[in-house]
């Protein structure tokens, strides 16, 4: 377990933490903290707050993904998944929740709107070369595999 500061801003005070939804979820679930109903008109992208701002220890970061469920009932989807919060920011998260569908979509207070990962990651040093070492595929197509 690695251990996150989390503050609840004021418009998120009443709302559950974010928190795993059985023992073997990978991510955390997260909440809409609007105050009233929030409509995502179809084709559009809206910011919904989540009243929530981490830290995260440096080498990590969240990764916040799509809900399958909002995906596949409601064409629901995030437009920059997976959206990434760096250990330095110490803003509110907030959720790009785009409409797909055709049809008006309803926030409410409270709805799971996201899920986040917490992920480990390394720092790149790049080294300059004249070559890269060969492989089988070499240069290949982009989007192909070799085979």
């Amino acid at each position: 377990m690695v251990k996150v500061s989390i503050r609840q801003l004021l418009h998120g005070r009443n709302l559950p933490l974010p928190c795993y939804a059985s023992p073997g979820a990978a991510a955390i679930d997260l909440y809409a903290a609007v105050e009233s109903e929030l409509t995502i008109n179809p084709r559009t992208t809206i910011a919904v707050p989540t009243g929530i701002a981490i830290a995260l220890p440096d080498g990590y970061e969240g990764q916040v993904r799509p809900r399958s469920g909002l995906a596949l009932d409601h064409s629901i989807g995030i437009i920059n998944a997976p959206g990434t919060i760096d250990s330095d920011y110490r803003g509110e998260i907030k959720v790009l929740l785009t409409n797909l569908s055709n049809r008006d979509y309803r926030v409410k207070r409270g709805d799971r709107i996201a899920q986040m990962v917490l992920a480990k990651y390394e720092k790149i040093e790049w080294e300059v070369v004249d070559e890269l070492i060969p492989t089988d595929r070499g240069a290949g197509r982009f989007g192909h595999s070799g085979k």
